[in-house]
């Protein structure tokens, strides 16, 4: 299929940050207007969200040395950084051989981050404590990195071969993940399935993924590398872009234009246009959080990734929790907060959207609080300080489950 071809230039106008900002603000700009369907917006209650922000961040980082909202945060417990202890044990070959060993960790990491629900919960071998959620996620996911359980050669576990992930099984997610029916998992099936996705479109795409190695998740870095400029610098929204076009087709049956997998993109009545692109809106969670954790391997690695405020806030049910229980979002129709909402439905692509613009204007008064600028406080670290965790706060709060204030049917690979 042709670049020219205007269905397919239209699908590829999705496949980068600018697309997710440019249409979140559209979507926010005419709830503004008290236009959609769905929410209605409080802006006088924006305030209050920006100083439960800069409470949870002064609380969690008192010197405000925040680091970057990525997935290494979670491979941290108690104070003990699992990975840096793993990685600085190592003896790596030169710096892009520990590179591709954290872009496989990262992306298979990433790949099984979506929520586990109210229940699950990871015993830690190491501590004993059993850690929910996104921590537990992260914990249980890299030991079964370190286990080998992704490698071909089990005397060289820190990595992930294509062929180990094409076939791994549910079985072999369900025990790493201490999944059983007394400790339940939603989207396992789902994760699974993503998991054998991205074995197979690896293993199928040498080119890319296999430049200086067999194929594995983390050969994506030497493409990545082979970007970057004269002086070493590598735009943030390029990361995004690549994952978006390389890893595009293993997201389940979704929207595709032109040919091309649309990922984590859905229709939305309020956003029309006059191309292929109308009632589209893109929000590339999972992507972007992806992109995010790429950046430390990536300056390890000495590239300097630039523009990281190119890349957005991230859609998920956290940060858009921040705004409907802090009060900057309400529902029009009070029986949906009662109700079970499908990922696609209108009122979860309004909510997503809206958390993306909303989180900016988090940021633009966080800092002016703090009289910084987007380089001395980018949104990645306002994200971490932060938006994340006041959302998962306010969750606490209201709800004993801890639970979103939207109720959505996750399949474990949006959210």
């Amino acid at each position: 299929m042709s670049r020219a071809d205007p269905e397919t230039s239209a699908a590829l106008s999705l496949l980068n940050a600018r697309a997710v900002r440019e249409r979140a603000h559209r979507m926010l700009a005419i709830g503004i207007e008290d236009g959609l369907p769905n929410f209605r917006i409080h802006l006088d209650s924006l305030d209050s969200a920006i100083d439960l922000v800069l409470k949870v961040t002064h609380n969690a980082y008192p010197s405000f040395d925040i680091p970057f909202h990525s997935r290494w945060r979670h491979f941290v417990a108690n104070g003990d950084d699992r990975w840096a202890t793993i990685a600085h044990r190592t003896d790596w070959r030169d710096r892009a051989a520990r590179a591709r060993s954290e872009f496989d960790l990262a992306i298979v990491s990433v790949f099984l981050d979506a929520g586990a629900g109210p229940s699950w919960r990871y015993r830690d071998p190491i501590t004993g404590a059993a850690v929910g959620r996104s921590e537990g996620l992260g914990l249980a996911s890299l030991a079964m990195f370190t286990d080998g359980v992704f490698a071909a050669d089990p005397h060289a576990p820190l990595r992930v071969d294509a062929e180990i992930l094409a076939n791994i099984s549910l079985a072999d997610i369900a025990r790493g993940m201490q999944v059983t029916d007394a400790n339940p998992m939603i989207g396992i099936d789902g994760r699974a399935e993503l998991l054998r996705g991205l074995g197979r479109l690896v293993a199928s795409k040498p080119d890319v993924f296999g430049r200086r190695d067999t194929p594995r998740p983390g050969g994506l870095f030497d493409r990545l590398a082979a970007l970057a400029d004269d002086q070493g610098r590598l735009p943030a929204p390029t990361i995004l872009t690549e994952l978006l076009q390389q890893l595009g087709p293993i997201w389940p049956s979704r929207l595709t234009l032109g040919g091309i997998a649309l990922g984590d993109c859905w229709k939305h009545p309020a956003l029309t246009t006059t191309d292929a692109t109308s009632g589209l809106m893109p929000l590339h969670k999972l992507s972007q959080w992806l992109a995010y954790s790429l950046i430390e391997p990536l300056q390890t690695a000495d590239i300097q990734v630039t523009d990281i405020d190119g890349l957005t806030g991230l859609a998920e049910y956290r940060n858009g929790g921040l705004f409907v229980d802090g009060g900057v979002l309400s529902f029009r129709d009070p029986e949906a907060l009662l109700q079970e909402h499908e990922v696609a439905s209108s009122l979860v692509v309004e909510w997503r959207a809206l958390t993306v613009a909303l989180l900016d204007r988090v940021a633009d008064g966080v800092r002016h609080r703090l009289d910084l600028d987007a380089t001395a406080l980018p949104l990645a670290r306002i994200l971490e300080g932060g938006t994340w965790a006041a959302g998962r706060l306010l969750a606490r709060e209201r709800r004993a489950d801890a639970s979103p204030p939207v109720k959505v049917i996750s399949d474990g690979t949006v959210f």
